[in-house]
């Protein structure tokens, strides 16, 4: 089967952040660790398991920042190499083991790429504390190889798929997975629809548990697929208050507002305007940008995580106001976080998706944007923005590394 597989070693790392700002072919190009291979059908490693076609696959912002050598040496110890790279997956099921029971040959499933305890092996009650209240993205046994693999040794290290040297991610031809990790596509759900599954249902996970007033006025920094799925998912878990959207381009701010955005604003004197009509009062240090007393948001998303975007959060919240970190920060340096205690502000990181409680019921992540994509009119497949076959991956990362060029919300992958 045709995979994308990434390597790393320390030339191309250095490479990279020597290089990558002139020539994206240090990052994803010819002098890269990329490189699109024929590699075997991976074997069912158990009877629990399940081997998928993929249809569509999506471009995090955790693949483009692995590939341009920006993610944090801290996750390393849970990932393994060489790897697949891909984990926004929807597939068809094409055979599956005597224990599945929760889809059947021919169905569309959206693939939950979290790899827990039980996809590792291990009985409920073996399960580590996350894993057993149902919210595996914080696992921790990620760093561990145990349970089966297609190769029949332990399973290797490595959180999600995309991320494990065993289990291919959804930039390939073909992919297997556990029954636990495989969620069925209600027929009234196109599929350019059913791809963004995995990127809304991290905005879901988080408005399910911050739990915000639903009146009170929330800034939404970012206009990549989560942070506009964020605007989504606000609106249609019942937020009634104002929402402020800050995107950069205007497709983005008309897609926004589409979502569920009363307001959109540009960075810069756009949020400034913002924030001001919040009843805040500006002031100028001696040194420094300026800052803001009075008003501001009681709820800011960040759904950038650069340093930019974190300290705008810090001056844009309101006093004893929350910050919620959707963005893929990593090290950031000189981030002034005084007002992290002067204003006595909340700030938390909210990843992944598991069981939540909904409506009376303790339901995954996934079934509940299925849910909801049933009951919303908005036009959720205008998230989707370019798709690209497997063999045009470089065009596919150059359009979303060039943001500003292509126009790219979210780009998706077509092996097949």
């Amino acid at each position: 089967m045709k995979a994308l597989q990434f390597n790393f070693s320390m030339p191309r790392l250095l490479l990279g952040k020597g290089l990558g700002w002139a020539t994206d072919a240090v990052l994803f190009g010819a002098l890269s660790g990329l490189s699109l291979r024929d590699l075997p059908v991976p074997p069912l490693p158990g009877s629990d398991w399940a081997r998928l076609e993929v249809l569509m696959c999506g471009i995090c912002g955790t693949d483009i920042a692995g590939l341009t050598f920006k993610t944090s040496a801290v996750v390393e110890p849970f990932l393994s190499l060489p790897a697949v790279l891909g984990h926004e997956v929807l597939a068809r099921v094409l055979e599956i083991g005597a224990g599945v029971t929760r889809v059947k040959v021919g169905d569309r499933v959206a693939v939950d790429p979290t790899i827990s305890c039980i996809v590792r092996g291990r009985s409920l009650n073996e399960c580590c504390a996350s894993c057993a209240a149902g919210l595996p993205a914080t696992c921790a046994r990620a760093g561990e190889a145990e349970g089966p693999s297609p190769s029949g040794a332990p399973l290797a290290r490595g959180l999600l798929l995309g991320a494990n040297s065993d289990l291919p991610g959804g930039f390939s031809d073909f992919i297997v997975a556990h029954n636990s990790q495989l969620f069925p596509i209600p027929e009234a759900i196109a599929s350019d629809v059913a791809v963004l599954t995995e990127p809304l249902s991290i905005a879901v996970h988080a408005v399910l548990q911050l739990q915000p007033d639903p009146t009170a006025a929330v800034l939404v920094i970012g206009s990549g697929a989560i942070a506009l799925g964020t605007v989504w998912a606000l609106r249609v878990l019942g937020h009634r208050g104002m929402i402020v959207a800050q995107a950069k381009r205007e497709n983005e701010a008309a897609l926004a507002r589409i979502l569920g955005a009363n307001e959109t604003v540009s960075p810069g004197a756009g949020a400034r305007k913002a924030m001001l009509g919040t009843g805040a009062t500006a002031y100028k240090p001696v040194v420094g940008s300026e800052v803001f007393a009075g008003g501001g948001f009681p709820l800011v998303i960040d759904g950038v995580g650069s340093r930019q975007s974190l300290d705008q959060s810090l001056r844009f919240v309101a006093p004893r106001g929350r910050i919620c970190l959707l963005g893929s920060a990593s090290e950031i340096g000189n981030l002034d976080l005084t007002f992290l205690w002067a204003r006595e502000i909340q700030i938390a990181g909210h990843v992944g998706y598991g069981i939540e409680s909904w409506r009376g019921q303790r339901l995954h992540t996934f079934e509940i944007t299925h849910q909801l994509m049933q009951e919303t009119d908005a036009p959720l497949a205008n998230l989707v923005s370019q798709s690209f076959p497997l063999t045009r991956y470089r065009d596919a990362f150059r359009s979303v590394v060039n943001r500003g060029a292509s126009g790219a919300i979210k780009v998706v992958v077509t092996p097949r």
